[in-house]
């Protein structure tokens, strides 16, 4: 019998896009007695299954999932939300006496469960404010801005990011303190074991192109088409999310359908860089190949020797 980890512990399963979080978490799930809680920031919404690759019911394999298709699409993100309802969901599954599996590429939302980390607060006044700025004016001004009174949060915000921009900029005005100021060093809220899953890179954007391939051949234009009618343009979040995005500006005549293709490859290579950069940091991710032929045994020989 697979060696539990030791009653309260959290595992959790991150790592860039594509690179197999899925499949791991179904075989750890199965062998561990364990429910997985999404940690995808873009899975939260409902109806958004072709493009974020979510595991549809029969590819779950009995395995229980929170935490998907709770957000309409024109719900704004809201890390501080997630947080509550994730540890609502890690609590009742610890109760029950199985393992919470804690799994995405969200790489703040998977912090925001399994550390104490408390939110700045917001205002409304601020925000509208500065968010009627970035409609009006876009995202460059606010992020030389931001450069100004925040040069490390400006390094990690990519310039185009209008969300997290507004959103560093509220938290320095009301904090007077850099961004980063606001964010806490790690401190556990719960016990746990994070693996992180990475492929060569070469293998993953040869992956990436592949899964690009898949979501248009399985109806990501006619899945946007249909988000459209339910305000998907409006989404601040939602509609920013890769692929969407690029299908949105198809549909809008700013790209041709090849274009947005190539263009959703291109950011989602992209954006696993990123992924990389953030989750690479955190010295207490154990990584795992997942192209290796024992990668489940592997995640499960790490559990108790490294939640003990």
């Amino acid at each position: 019998m697979t060696a539990r980890p030791p009653v309260g512990t959290v595992v959790a399963v991150v790592g860039p896009t594509a690179a197999g979080k899925s499949a791991l978490s179904i075989a750890l799930a199965h062998a561990l007695d364990g429910e997985v809680v999404n940690a995808d920031s873009m899975q939260l919404y409902q109806g958004m299954d072709v493009g974020t690759a979510k595991l549809t019911p029969a590819e779950r394999d009995g395995v229980p999932h929170h935490l998907l298709d709770i957000w309409d699409v024109t719900e704004p993100a809201s890390v501080a939300a997630y947080q509550r309802l994730a540890r609502a969901a890690v609590d009742d599954i610890l109760t029950r006496g199985r393992v919470p599996l804690l799994v995405g590429g969200s790489g703040l939302y998977v912090r925001a469960v399994l550390e104490r980390f408390e939110f700045p607060g917001t205002d409304p006044a601020v925000r509208e404010r500065l968010e009627r700025e970035l409609a009006e004016a876009g995202p460059a001004p606010l992020h030389a801005r931001l450069r100004e009174a925040d040069p490390a949060a400006a390094t990690g915000i990519l310039p185009g990011n209008g969300r997290r921009i507004v959103r560093a900029l509220e938290v320095i005005e009301l904090t007077g303190a850099p961004f980063a100021a606001a964010l806490p060093e790690p401190t556990p809220y719960y016990p746990s074991v994070q693996l992180g899953v990475d492929l060569d890179t070469a293998l993953l954007d040869e992956r990436i192109a592949l899964r690009v391939d898949r979501m248009w051949a399985d109806g990501l234009v006619a899945e946007t088409r249909e988000l459209v009618g339910r305000g998907l343009p409006e989404g601040r979040t939602a509609s920013r999310a890769l692929g969407y995005q690029q299908v949105l500006r198809f549909l809008a005549g700013e790209l041709t359908e090849a274009e947005a293709h190539d263009e959703t490859v291109r950011a989602t290579r992209r954006f696993v860089r990123r992924q990389r950069s953030w989750f690479r940091r955190d010295p207490r991710i154990h990584w795992l190949d997942s192209a290796a032929a024992d990668l489940v045994p592997a995640a499960l020989r790490l559990l108790p020797a490294v939640a003990r």
